[in-house]
């Protein structure tokens, strides 16, 4: 599990494309000093598991399906990418939680100063849009963000100076692709609504416990 608060900006140095698989090496500091193999890191909101590394780098490998249903496959050797280790029992949670699985890729379609704010506007799919409330969080390229606005297919977020300066968001510009998560917790009330909706049609339908005892069926 992820914070959404990037630790470092790595740098790919290395891909290595397979026939549908990809192999990243990244440099990075911060997240290396206590890594072991086998460890996860979200680079830029995708969990990752480390099968190499030395002082300088880490190697990961990236599945086909990861490949298809994320941003990564646009990354080029010195693209600057998101990191973050996973959260440490003990940890402070500043964030929100971001699992690294990606839910879709968003477009940026603007990106607007407001005094010390930018604003970037992303345009988005239904498979995240089902899921954005203003004010609720989600995860950008890794990065925890709050909504600010939303429409039928596109939300904005507001970046601080600080988030600007230190992850990859405040360098990318209109028509770069980002991942999104979106926030969790949305997902698992969608899976109760549904259950709970579904118990309901039970209830009503013709096939129900009384039809179910009539025609022999002990429950």
């Amino acid at each position: 599990m992820f914070t959404g608060l990037v630790e470092e900006l790595g740098k790919v140095k290395a891909i290595a494309r397979g026939v549908k698989s990809v192999r990243l090496t990244v440099a990075a500091k911060k997240v290396l000093q206590d890594v072991k193999l086998g460890d996860s890191i979200a680079v830029n909101g995708t969990c990752l598991t480390v099968v190499e590394y030395d002082a300088n780098c880490f190697t990961a490998d990236v599945m086909p399906e990861t490949v298809d249903s994320t941003a990564l496959a646009s990354l080029q050797i010195g693209s600057k990418v998101n990191l973050e280790r996973t959260l440490s029992i003990g940890d402070r949670f500043g964030g929100h939680i971001v699992s690294g699985h990606i839910d879709g890729i968003g477009i940026i379609r603007a990106k607007d100063n407001n005094d010390n704010a930018v604003i970037v506007k992303i345009e988005a799919g239904s498979e995240v849009m089902r899921y954005i409330v203003k004010k609720g969080s989600i995860a950008i390229d890794g990065i925890s963000l709050t909504i600010v606005d939303y429409g039928q297919d596109w939300f904005t977020v507001s970046l601080i100076p600080h988030s600007a300066s230190a992850t990859t968001l405040g360098f990318k510009k209109t028509g770069d692709v980002v991942n999104l998560e979106a926030d969790v917790i949305g997902k698992y009330v969608e899976k109760l609504l549904n259950l709970d909706s579904a118990q309901q049609k039970f209830k009503t339908s013709a096939i129900n416990m009384n039809f179910l005892e009539k025609n022999g069926f002990t429950l």
